[in-house]
């Protein structure tokens, strides 16, 4: 059996997933690593707590077959830029360097629809940044997710979604083609699709929302 390796276990798709394995039989340890120690009491789980102003310390435990990252911020929740920065880009890629380093087989970044690195909205810059790095790493397997807008609940309020899901709800009975990445897509196919892909042997790096919610769907 395998061992999970999360980090964003209390974010909106981190919770889910860590919830879900938790359920399924597919990994006999899950880590993961917080800031705060969550009520868990379960044999399979290590809760690491851990500042991630100071991986390093943490190298050693960040060992086993599959890394989840699924840390992610507003520019709301984090106005400061080097900070944002910090944890929008320099974490996930130092995360990536020390699992890589310490030879674990498959990573799964949680990016965004249309992250490029050279997009002019500083979100979608920073996730298309570290798409390109994580690429360069060489990961046995890299699978790069990128949902469009989330349907679930969030812990926080969010007024650019309160605005935009209806529109985008409308637009789904529109979206056919290239357009059909831009559906909007819920948070549990999202997991099912990550879990589904770890289980897989394709050499695919980047699932758009669409492809996401066909993998959901296969079993």
């Amino acid at each position: 059996m395998k061992t999970a390796i999360i980090f964003g276990s209390s974010g909106l798709i981190g919770n889910e997933l860590f919830k879900t394995i938790l359920l399924k039989n597919v990994y006999s340890k899950i880590k993961i690593f917080v800031r705060t120690i969550p009520e868990v009491n379960n044999p399979k789980v290590e809760i690491i707590k851990t500042d991630f102003k100071n991986l390093e310390k943490y190298k050693d435990k960040i060992k086993g077959d599959d890394c989840y990252f699924c840390i992610g911020t507003t520019k709301k929740d984090t106005p400061d830029k080097s900070e944002y920065r910090r944890i929008e880009y320099n974490l996930p890629v130092n995360i990536a360097i020390i699992a890589k380093e310490n030879s674990v087989n498959s990573f799964f970044y949680v990016s965004s629809i249309g992250a490029n690195p050279k997009a002019s909205s500083g979100y979608l810059k920073n996730k298309g940044q570290v798409e390109e790095e994580l690429k360069n790493l060489n990961f046995s397997k890299l699978a790069i997710i990128r949902p469009s807008l989330l349907i679930g609940n969030r812990k926080s309020f969010r007024l650019g979604e309160v605005i935009f899901t209806p529109v985008m709800n409308t637009l789904t009975l529109f979206a056919f083609g290239s357009l059909k990445k831009y559906k909007p897509i819920k948070i549990e196919n999202v997991v099912k699709a990550m879990l589904n892909i770890s289980l897989n042997t394709s050499n695919k790096m980047v699932y758009e929302s669409n492809e996401l919610e066909a993998i959901a769907q296969s079993n």
